[in-house]
């Protein structure tokens, strides 16, 4: 554990509150993208597999717990909430996201550390993560004009992954023999995906103007 690491973990956290805080308070999901939640929800159960086997640490294991449950309950809350639900716009939320987890499956059974059931299913949890943002930015780029907590909560969503990347670099410079390919690529890939988000976020901020994306 080092600093980097901790505020990732933080930052990853911060913005499923802030996720949780828009849907449970207000009463709404206008501006989520459920394909993106789903792909999270599965991306957490197949990474986690582990939980009830290998014993790491109490810090490890509750983060486990609240990022599985806060997926899931996500994912409930948009689907089935009987306010909550009616702010879905799913006529702009068409991405096919399901397109996206054969590839990263496929190679997941050709790349992967260990050819095990928890190896692969926990890399395959790498790639679809790189590209389960997709469908939201999408979402943002068609709905255009977006709300204070649900740019927070994309911008955090990022930050969570450029932190790690400087945790990464920083353990590659402390720790003999770390190298992890799979994860510093899939989180590179990531991370890059957020770049013109991140471009639009900061240029609101600096003008003082509501977030929104060019037609």
């Amino acid at each position: 554990m080092n600093i980097f690491r901790l505020a990732g973990d933080m930052t990853h956290l911060a913005s499923v509150l802030v996720l949780l805080l828009k849907i449970h308070t207000i009463k709404s999901c206008a501006g989520i993208s459920l394909k993106t939640q789903e792909l999270y929800a599965i991306v957490f159960a197949t990474r986690y597999l582990d939980l009830f086997t290998d014993y790491i640490s109490l810090y490890n294991t509750l983060m486990k717990l609240i990022f599985l449950g806060s997926s899931f309950s996500i994912v409930w809350y948009i689907r089935h909430h009987k306010i909550v639900r009616r702010s879905y716009d799913k006529d702009q939320d068409t991405f096919r996201h399901y397109f996206l987890m054969l590839p990263c499956f496929v190679l997941a059974l050709f790349i992967n550390e260990k050819f095990t059931v928890k190896e692969v299913m926990w890399t395959f949890s790498l790639f679809l993560e790189a590209v389960a943002i997709l469908p939201q930015l999408v979402l943002l780029q068609r709905t255009r004009n977006i709300d204070n907590l649900t740019g927070q909560y994309v911008f955090l969503l990022g930050a969570y992954r450029a932190l790690y990347i400087l945790n990464w670099i920083y353990r590659y410079f402390t720790e003999p023999h770390y190298v992890h390919w799979i994860t510093w690529i899939s989180g590179l890939v990531q991370t890059l995906l957020y770049a013109d988000f991140f471009y639009y976020y900061f240029q609101s901020w600096k003008n003082n103007v509501k977030l929104e994306f060019p037609a």
